[in-house]
């Protein structure tokens, strides 16, 4: 990729607040974008072959979406941390291990995408983050929701395709859960707490590929009690 093409991208950033390369091959973050700390707004680099985002991320002060899915990036600088403006983030198709531990500063996360990356445990920053609406965190090798789970304040939490066998009590405790995915794991219908049917906010709970047939849900105690939010969250969309 020529530099007049990264210029001609960065003469339109600065008046339009997106600096959107996608698809480029581009080894790096781009340098020249530490120009523009006061003027994005989004960033999207996904689709290249990034494999460290440098500390001068944090400097972008106004930045309210950043993508790099599909990238090469195994870690996160704390410095992403600073973002207290960044609303959405979209990281999927990376080989990411852990969130720094100063990701609950993300005050203003509501979107959060994690999917296909390498995490083997549920990231307990989250619970800080109070606006989230959705986190995915579908295929990565995640093998249990754990006890702090009951503080986080997502609307969706995607967890398809991992590993997960064993689910604390506390899921039924989130105050704002509505979908709980959790297809294509390794549950057995033992393992899934009854209280998330009978006492939790959960209206959509989705369980197929598991290592029990569905039918076995309708038999579990509480069943009842979800049918009746499944059906009136159902009506609001129709």
């Amino acid at each position: 990729m020529g530099n007049s093409v990264l210029k001609a991208h960065l003469e339109t950033a600065q008046k339009t607040g997106v600096f959107q390369l996608t698809d480029k091959g581009l080894t790096e973050f781009p340098e020249d974008l530490q120009r523009l700390f006061g003027n994005l707004r989004t960033i999207d680099l996904s689709g290249n072959k990034i494999e460290v985002l440098p500390h001068m991320v944090g400097k972008f002060s106004l930045l309210k979406s950043l993508s790099l899915n599909h990238n090469r990036l195994t870690f996160l600088p704390d410095e992403l941390c600073k973002l207290k403006k960044l609303e959405t983030l979209h990281l999927s198709g990376n080989q990411i291990t852990r969130l720094p531990s100063e990701f609950g500063q993300l005050s203003a996360l509501k979107n959060l995408i994690l999917s296909g990356n390498q995490l083997r445990a549920m990231p307990t920053q989250l619970c800080s983050l109070r606006h989230l609406d959705v986190v995915d965190l579908s295929k990565n090798k995640i093998q249990a929701i754990p006890d702090e789970v009951s503080g986080i304040q997502t609307i969706e939490l995607n967890l398809n395709q991992n590993q997960i066998s064993q689910i604390s009590v506390s899921i039924s405790h989130c105050p704002r859960l509505k979908v709980l995915r959790l297809e294509e794991n390794c549950l057995e219908i033992s393992m899934l707490p009854q209280s998330i049917l009978s006492d939790s906010q959960i209206s959509l709970l989705a369980v197929e590929g598991n290592l029990f047939e569905i039918k076995k849900l309708r038999d579990l105690e509480g069943y009842d009690k979800y049918m009746e939010r499944f059906t009136a969250t159902r009506k609001k969309f129709v």
